[in-house]
């Protein structure tokens, strides 16, 4: 299978897909292990997966250059691939107090003779279906607290961006312990759909579309399934907000990583008090963002990964326009030595008929609306199917928190955007069409990979069936 190369638009690079009968035999292979890793203590689950982390830090020569080369992006390729090894390590010092909290021992009931235990029962096999806007992280941010609850886990990254898969799994190979019970393979998307079968949960992460498809397999299947799926998020910036200031955080929160990003701002709504110096800044901010080309060390947002996302976005900026919309810059996808690349494109005029406020954008678009009051902004912001998060900018943290806390987002940054990027402490839920299952944040990101078992124990007489009989009641 050719993988086209996101700066040069060629096809440099190949994979082969793993089978249908490829998938269930390493599916097996890993069921099969997953009895010895079970076996260990969290501390030495723990300690193994240290020493991967130290192992990934030795191979960031090799690994970060295919990630750039995956995704034509240098920093964020530097960022992404050198966050690793610290989650790794978090997991690691977390996971063993976590797993003692969540089984206690010989709790009391009603029933004065009666006590219970919980015993937490990972489940045997994990599979991971993962995009290509942060291939390494989101191919991991599930794998490796399922590796520390005990799980042996599959992990399929996507087509798009598979060339850091194989320094990667250089990193796993260096510890037999670890390569018994993880495998991150090539394939498609015949390859991902072959997985469900053989897991007992499946991690998805990508479009509403395909996580549909995953959820019917896993349902099919009898299985739990976490999907963190799109997002069309808002940001509501109120009256009493600096409008250069928020002018500034609504660009960043939009077009970091071309805004191929799950958490990036994508509809704006601004009060029409200070809409016009909102506007006017928020321009001249735009045009002073540089392409990082030719030269991949300068400038600000690269180009499209996925060919196809650059036309989506082309799409929604030319129905907008043909709809009304007026272009204050930006809009139109240039192609540069074989890259896609698309400018900060900003659009006014925009109304809830057009497809560039309806569906997901996933490119540096950012379209603005003006609104009366904040009711109207709200109602604006909540009219979507999607509810993954949203920010508001107000001149305090309180008056944003209150607009806040009426929007149906699962997250919400108050002075500030897309800080679920950056903010891993505290769980949070997908509204609408951004996702079903627990949250990847938090406790529950290592929790949701466990059954509960209860044992009940009985310390004195146990019931016998007279006690049942019809004359006793």
């Amino acid at each position: 299978m050719k993988i086209r190369n996101p700066r040069t638009g060629k096809a440099d690079y190949e994979i082969a897909p793993l089978g249908v009968e490829a998938v269930a035999d390493e599916a097996k292979r890993l069921r099969d292990a997953q009895k010895d890793w079970v076996a260990k203590t969290p501390e030495e689950r723990g300690a193994i997966l240290l020493q991967w982390a130290d192992a990934i830090e030795a191979h960031l020569g090799a690994v970060i250059p295919a990630l750039t080369a995956d995704t034509g992006r240098g920093g964020i390729s530097k960022i992404e691939a050198a966050g690793v090894p610290g989650q790794i390590r978090r997991w690691a010092a977390m996971a063993p107090q976590l797993m003692a909290d969540g089984q206690p021992f010989d709790q009391p009931t009603s029933v004065p003779t009666i006590t219970t235990s919980t015993r937490l029962v990972p489940y045997g096999l994990v599979g991971v279906i993962s995009p290509w806007n942060f291939p390494m992280t989101l191919a991991l941010i599930d794998a490796i607290p399922a590796l520390m609850a005990g799980s042996a886990v599959l992990v399929k990254p996507s087509e798009v961006t598979p060339r850091f898969i194989k320094p990667l799994m250089e990193t796993v190979q260096k510890i037999p312990e670890l390569a018994a019970v993880l495998s991150i393979i090539e394939g498609d998307g015949a390859t991902g759909a072959a997985m469900v079968d053989h897991l007992d949960y499946v991690c998805f992460t990508g479009s509403v579309a395909t996580g549909r498809k995953v959820g019917e397999a896993a349902a099919k299947a009898f299985i739990p399934a976490s999907l963190e799926l799109g997002g069309k998020d808002p940001m509501v910036v109120l009256a009493s907000a600096d409008p250069e200031k928020a002018a500034a955080t609504a660009l960043r929160a939009s077009i970091v990583n071309t805004g191929q990003a799950c958490q990036s701002i994508e509809r704006v709504y601004v009060a029409q008090e200070i809409a016009d110096p909102f506007l006017t800044s928020l321009v001249a901010q735009a045009e002073a963002v540089q392409l990082n080309h030719p030269d991949i060390n300068q400038g600000h947002i690269g180009p499209f990964i996925f060919e196809k996302q650059a036309q989506i976005a082309q799409s929604q900026i030319d129905d907008a326009v043909k709809k009304g919309a007026e272009l204050l810059s930006g809009g139109k996808v240039e192609k540069l030595d074989g890259g896609l690349y698309l400018r900060p494109t900003i659009l006014t005029n925009v109304t809830s008929s057009m497809t560039v406020i309806s569906d997901e954008n996933f490119g540096p678009v950012i379209p603005v609306r003006v609104f009366d009051d904040v009711d109207e902004a709200v109602m604006m912001a909540n009219h979507s199917q999607f509810g993954l998060s949203a920010a508001v900018i107000g001149g305090s943290v309180g008056e944003a928190e209150t607009v806040a806390s009426r929007l149906n987002a699962g997250a919400v940054s108050i002075n500030d955007g897309s800080l679920t990027s950056m903010v891993w402490e505290a769980e949070k839920s997908s509204f609408g069409y951004s996702g079903l299952g627990a949250s990847r944040m938090g406790a529950s990101g290592l929790m949701r990979f466990f059954r509960k078992q209860v044992l009940i124990r009985q310390s004195g007489e146990a019931a016998r069936i007279e006690a049942f009989a019809e004359e006793n009641f």
